[in-house]
């Protein structure tokens, strides 16, 4: 990306300003006074914002109003709040405004410069005047003034609503023209990269977990059979989230497929499993402290699921090892995409590549981004740009035809300076024993 012009807010009126707090930082500085590494006080990672600084060309700051679930507002601000506040981040600091009930934990929870309570820009009198919608822009609009700011930039995301009452008050507001914090959030550092190994170690025991109830199980009348109940998908899936939480991390849905259920890549599955087919369990769990996913599919079947089962589970096995030999710095998300439709088309199968109508074989990317959400950039499909270091994506090649079932297997991997590290460590075995 070219340098652009940073057009520097004007100064702060001091009474808005939180009391000064010490802060003691471990890192490099960097552009625009941000830091790499960890703060002390707050124990919150400290990301390299000099692209989103970049980025703004005439503007004066990037803003995001959203609860601390958003993942660029919980990336941006560092704090995690239920309902949304609003994040005002200058090349010269990252401040936001917040109810008095999140204000003091804002203050110690967060990475931001400067805390303000909604307060202060008497937003209950603007409110009682104006209603509720016009009174919060009103009082971020003072906040803004407050501030310097008359042009921001905002994600695609931001409230539409918000945004022309914003305008109505004479603020400047435009959606980026790249999404440069996706950019930032894409490159992770040893911490972030810390946090998704630790989820992916709890994922790791799940799927243990949901492995070791499949083995436990009998076959009555080509069903599987735990305790003499069907073992159904809602069982297994139980299974998997209650280890989950016993290792720190939740998710909202998993994917325990069945046979034809499995044909499709995102058919969650239900009702019981049935032996001698393929079972494709597919966990993508978030650390409930850390925020930060993990993803891994296994296939798995109990019985002999026959020769064609096996042979795609291992022409499947073998452009995932081709997918991650071609992994390294440099090398675009579609080069590696491109090389899996290699092996499947050389193969006989059909690729969306070969055939962009095509319903069975090869019928999704090769792989995402996963972080604070468990799909995000980079791209490993035919549009990926060029991987960098600290990138963390997923390989999962897979193949599809309801008369079969489904064949998927997933790694997770970090790119590294020299090719890429391999944070799954589960084996890749079909039959279960």
């Amino acid at each position: 990306m070219s340098p652009r012009r940073i057009r520097r807010p004007k100064s702060v009126p001091k009474a808005h300003l939180a009391p000064a707090r010490p802060r003691r930082v471990v890192g490099r500085v960097v552009a625009v006074g941000r830091f790499i590494g960890i703060d002390a006080r707050t124990r919150t990672m400290e990301p390299d914002l000099s692209p989103l600084a970049g980025s703004l060309g005439d503007a004066d700051g990037f803003v995001i109003h959203a609860p601390g679930d958003e993942s660029d507002q919980r990336y941006l601000s560092g704090f995690d709040a239920p309902d949304p506040f609003f994040t005002l981040f200058t090349p010269d600091r990252l401040s936001l405004l917040v109810s008095a009930l999140e204000y003091g934990r804002a203050r110690s929870g967060s990475r931001a410069d400067e805390v303000v309570r909604r307060s202060e820009y008497d937003f209950r009198a603007r409110v009682a005047e104006h209603g509720p919608r016009e009174g919060r822009a009103r009082t971020i609009a003072a906040f803004l003034d407050d501030r310097g700011v008359e042009r921001v930039v905002a994600p695609e995301r931001f409230p539409l609503g918000l945004a022309d009452r914003l305008r109505e008050q004479g603020i400047e507001i435009r959606v980026g023209e790249t999404d440069a914090l996706g950019e930032v959030r894409a490159v992770k550092t040893d911490e972030e990269i810390e946090h998704v190994r630790r989820s992916q170690r709890a994922n790791e025991a799940a799927m243990a977990a949901a492995e070791d109830l499949l083995a436990a199980a009998s076959v009555v009348d080509g069903t599987l059979r735990v305790d003499g109940d069907s073992l159904t998908s809602e069982r297994v899936k139980e299974e998997i989230e209650v280890t989950l939480l016993r290792h720190g991390c939740g998710l909202d849905e998993t994917i325990v497929a069945c046979g034809r259920a499995a044909a499709d890549p995102h058919d969650r599955g239900s009702g019981p499993l049935v032996a001698e087919e393929p079972i494709v369990i597919d966990i993508f769990p978030r650390g409930k402290a850390s925020g930060y996913h993990a993803d891994m599919t296994r296939t798995f079947a109990v019985g002999d699921p026959g020769g064609q089962v096996r042979e795609w589970f291992d022409l499947t096995d073998r452009a995932r090892r081709v997918a991650l030999d071609a992994v390294e710095p440099g090398v675009t998300g579609s080069e590696v995409h491109d090389a899996v439709c290699d092996v499947y088309e050389a193969a006989g199968h059909s690729t969306l590549r070969s055939d962009p109508s095509t319903e069975t074989g090869f019928i999704h990317s090769t792989g995402h981004g996963v972080g604070l959400d468990v799909h995000e950039s980079p791209s490993v499909a035919p549009d990926g740009d060029e991987l960098e270091p600290g990138n963390v994506i997923t390989i999962e090649p897979g193949l599809y035809d309801p008369e079969v079932g489904g064949i998927r297997i997933e790694d997770l991997v970090v790119v590294t300076e020299d090719g890429y590290e391999n944070l799954t460590e589960y084996p890749i075995d079909l039959v279960v024993d």
